[in-house]
C-alpha cells in the first residue's frame, strides 16, 4: 500500500578513502517539496564504503525517529542512496554475507521494522550531492 504522496525524502551516503579506512556518513533528508528537514554529517574511524553506507541510513532513519517519534509508522518515506548494493541488500534482491555488514543491515531492518510506507530506490551519484557533500564534510573533519 502506498500513500498518493511522499511525506520525507531521505538522502544518504556513506564513503570511506581506502577501504577500509578514514570513513564518513550523511544524511540529507527533505520533506516531499523538497525543503530540508535536517543534514546528519558523523565521522566513523576506520571502516569500509559498504559499512559506512549503512551507517548513514541508520543514522538518518534515527533522526527520523527523533523528529517524528511514533507519527513516523504512517508516513511515506522514500529512502534515495548511491549504492546500488545497499539498496538491492535492503530491498531482498541480494543476500548480506559479510558478518560486519550483516550486523550493519539488521540494524536498519529494525529501524525499519518500525515503518509502514517505505520506498528503497538507488539514484545517481549526481543526484545524491548534498548526502555525499555530509559524508565527505565528516571524512574532512575526522571527528
Amino acid at each position: 500500500m502506498t500513500h498518493a504522496h511522499t511525506d520525507i525524502i531521505m538522502y544518504t551516503d556513506g564513503g570511506a578513502r581506502g577501504n577500509p579506512g578514514p570513513a564518513g556518513a550523511g544524511a540529507y533528508i527533505t520533506d516531499g517539496e523538497g525543503h530540508v528537514l535536517a543534514e546528519v554529517s558523523v565521522y566513523l574511524g576506520e571502516k569500509t564504503n559498504n559499512w559506512a553506507e549503512y551507517q548513514a541510513i541508520v543514522l538518518g532513519l534515527e533522526k527520523l525517529h527523533t523528529l517524528y517519534g511514533k507519527a513516523l509508522s504512517d508516513m511515506h518515506i522514500v529512502m534515495r542512496m548511491d549504492s546500488e548494493l545497499v539498496m538491492r541488500q535492503l530491498n531482498g534482491i541480494y543476500k548480506v554475507k559479510h558478518p560486519e555488514l550483516k550486523v550493519q543491515y539488521e540494524k536498519v531492518r529494525d529501524l525499519l521494522e518500525m515503518l509502514s510506507h517505505v520506498d528503497i530506490v538507488h539514484v545517481r551519484r549526481e543526484y545524491n550531492k548534498d548526502a555525499d557533500r555530509l559524508a565527505n564534510e565528516a571524512m574532512d573533519r575526522k571527528n
